[in-house]
């Protein structure tokens, strides 16, 4: 006779997505009806987070009802991060590497304020899927 024993599915091993606050959800809704009236974007669920494409480039990713950790930052693609853009990352503390893979940055709002320069990065990635590869 054969076995019906259920197997159990293996824990994943990637990040925990967490909910956000609604506060998060404002800044991302924001962020996201600005980057929609760029050419050629387009939005996307995904896992609780809301990816934003330029055609069919992945650029960036924007916490909806979940995030990667207590902070929700927003999720930056650079593949690579030009070098000219990896200098000014390297100055800027709310934006950190190896975020869920490779070429992924995040980047933590901790205020309204931090909506301009998020938008500023945004660009920076946006303009990095009109010159990179296919992701």
């Amino acid at each position: 006779m054969k076995s019906t024993a259920i197997r159990k599915k293996p824990a994943s091993s990637g990040p925990k997505l967490l909910p956000v606050s609604e506060e998060t959800r404002r800044w991302s809704a924001l962020l996201e009806s600005e980057l929609l009236s760029w050419p050629g974007v387009i939005a996307k669920r995904m896992f609780g987070l809301r990816a934003l494409y330029r055609g069919k480039r992945i650029f960036a990713a924007l916490p909806n009802s979940r995030g990667f950790g207590p902070d929700a930052p927003l999720l930056l693609k650079f593949d690579p991060m030009p070098p000219s853009v990896m200098k000014r990352a390297e100055n800027d503390t709310r934006l950190r590497a190896n975020s869920p893979g490779k070429g992924w940055f995040s980047f933590t709002l901790a205020s309204d304020t931090d909506l301009h320069d998020a938008l500023e990065w945004l660009s920076q990635a946006y303009e990095s899927a009109k010159q990179g590869k296919a992701s």
